[in-house]
């Protein structure tokens, strides 16, 4: 009789634990790095709610899903739930234990430990990836290429794939990665190319790429049943390392180039845009150039951002003066690695003249009789004007304007020629000589940012045709 106690006791220890509770389990415990691993938890009871979980040994949870299972036991229907959530430990870890609240009850899983163990390619292996380097040591902006190998044997099959590229951080990458295809007796191989450069000095690491291949296989549930399932399995490449070397003091740019420059006119009116182009071609890091804006006394000089195309760097820079000007050569200096040695490349300076130039006034001093005395002279006018021409000129430009102002008022002159308002780089040519003004100044500085900038601010069209009927501006 003692026995049979124990035995119904035993029974009905049993029966609780069936009827209420939650059981955690993994689809493997063992795994190597790259493989999804499927947590499944069986909750047991009445009242469920359901946990929150999104992350598990420290990596996010990939997806969930949830079955329901209704079971008759002695006339009594229980319903089991099981939740399994996928995720991609990348080193070995603990799932600590869940926690569930079932029948108002808090409910534990136990501990589950999961060892994640490094990939050893095989030459069996369906797919294989494999880095290589073209060089060993680079100084800081100097390209090199990182090349990536895809093995794919051709019996092999899969349903879907996701390729992971190395981490590149410190580095930049030059366009887009070069692709190439073929094949020999068993692979397919796939040649990837990376044009790299390193923006540090030091030891720089190049983390290994991974391609995920999903497949289909038979996995078993909770009830003892087999269904289809779709594993994702990993393969990874080997890590890299690289040694980057310090430029030489004086100079930020490295490989080999060659600058050129023109301009689009070199006979131009006063304040009349004259735009010259500048392109770097070459093998280095254009990227660390920086704008060939350069300041000329009297020139108003507008630049627009620098372009880089591969191996193509352009730059177009407006000029706008008054007066004749040269624009300087402009000079790039880097370190050849061919040579070991500082080169500095520059273009031929640029003349530009300015026709139609407003004759400017010189005051001149003369000293007579201990008498200091303030003499207006024009350039370029050697003689002196005598008093008699002079006085003749005020009077015959006295009788002209009298004149006209008299034709003025009878209509009698035609209306100077208009200019299109909307053409913003016309209309900053023709403000650009009253660019000082107040009412102008501000109109300017719009247009500019307008023209060489990605500023897009709207400009009051009232405001324009005022300025420009203010200072009778034509074309």
């Amino acid at each position: 009789m003692k026995n049979l106690g124990r035995i119904f006791l035993l029974l009905f220890l049993i029966s609780n634990t069936l009827y209420a509770g939650v059981i955690a389990s993994v689809d493997s415990q063992k795994v190597q790095r790259g493989d999804v691993v499927t947590l499944s938890l069986k909750l047991i009871g009445e009242d469920i709610q359901r946990p929150n979980i999104y992350d598990l040994c420290g990596a996010d949870v990939i997806s969930t899903s949830e079955a329901r299972s209704i079971q008759m036991t002695n006339n009594t229907t229980q319903t089991d739930y099981i939740l399994t959530y996928k995720f991609e430990p990348k080193k070995t870890c603990t799932i600590e234990p869940l926690e569930v609240l079932i029948d108002g009850k808090k409910e534990k899983t136990k501990a589950i430990d999961i060892v994640v163990q490094k990939v050893v390619p095989s030459k069996d292996d369906d797919f294989s990836l494999q880095l290589y380097l073209t060089k060993k040591e680079v100084f800081v902006g100097e390209t090199f290429e990182l090349i990536l190998m895809l093995k794919q044997k051709k019996s092999a099959s899969m349903l879907d794939n996701k390729f992971v590229e190395p981490n590149l951080k410190g580095f930049w990458k030059k366009g887009d990665p070069k692709q190439e295809r073929g094949e020999d007796d068993e692979f397919i191989v796939t040649k990837v190319t990376y044009s790299l450069a390193a923006q540090r000095e030091g030891i720089l690491d190049i983390s290994v790429a991974q391609m995920k291949i999903a497949s289909r296989k038979k996995a078993r549930n909770f009830f003892g049943g087999f269904f289809p399932e779709v594993k994702w399995k990993s393969y990874f490449s080997n890590e890299l390392s690289i040694k980057v070397k310090a430029l030489p003091s004086g100079v930020t740019l490295v490989g080999d180039f060659k600058i050129e420059a023109s301009a689009d006119k070199t006979l131009a009116n006063a304040n009349e845009a004259v735009n010259i182009s500048i392109k770097v071609y070459g093998d280095g890091n254009l990227e660390d150039i920086r704008s060939f804006k350069p300041y000329i006394d009297g020139v108003s000089i507008f630049d627009e951002k620098i372009v880089i195309d591969k191996n193509k760097l352009s730059q177009e820079i407006a000029f706008v003066g008054d007066e004749s000007f040269i624009v300087e050569a402009f000079v790039l200096k880097y370190f050849d690695i061919k040579t070991n040695t500082i080169k500095s490349i520059s273009t031929q300076p640029i003349h530009i003249e300015i026709k139609n130039v407003k004759v400017k006034q010189e005051l001149t001093i003369k000293r007579d009789n201990n008498e200091t005395v303030i003499v207006p002279r024009q350039e370029n006018i050697s003689k002196e004007i005598d008093r008699l021409s002079l006085i003749f000129t005020f009077i015959l430009g006295l009788g002209l304007g009298i004149l006209i102002m008299f034709l003025k008022q009878k209509n009698l002159f035609t209306r100077k020629k208009s200019f299109d308002i909307n053409n913003h780089k016309i209309l900053l040519v023709k403000l650009i000589p009253y660019k000082e003004n107040e009412d102008v100044k501000e109109i300017v500085s719009i247009l500019e940012s307008n023209l060489y900038s990605s500023s897009q601010e709207k400009i009051d069209i009232k405001v324009i045709k005022e300025i420009v009927k203010k200072y009778k501006i034509s074309a």
